[in-house]
């Protein structure tokens, strides 16, 4: 009977669940090419498409000369939900 208690205590039984926990919730998606998203999470499917809205693109562009490194960072906020933009 204490198995039971401890099933339903629990709200994440699967990975998924953690998404669906984070609905209406800012979020943050790293993606390749160094690129990320932080914005509001609005809908998902099973196979983990996001609708976000509110969203803020960071892309990294790392420079390497010959003896230093230098690291831009360009940013671009997406407003609303009504644009899809396939990210690959």
């Amino acid at each position: 009977m204490a198995d039971a208690e401890d099933v339903t205590a629990n709200p994440v039984n699967e990975p998924l669940d953690l998404v669906r926990l984070s609905l209406n919730e800012i979020v943050f998606v790293k993606l390749r090419g160094d690129r990320e998203l932080q914005g509001r999470l609005h809908a998902y499917d099973s196979h983990c498409n996001l609708v976000l809205g509110e969203v803020e693109e960071t892309i990294y562009v790392i420079d390497e000369d010959d003896e230093e490194e230098t690291v831009r960072v360009r940013k671009q906020n997406y407003d609303g939900v009504s644009k899809a933009r396939r990210i690959s």
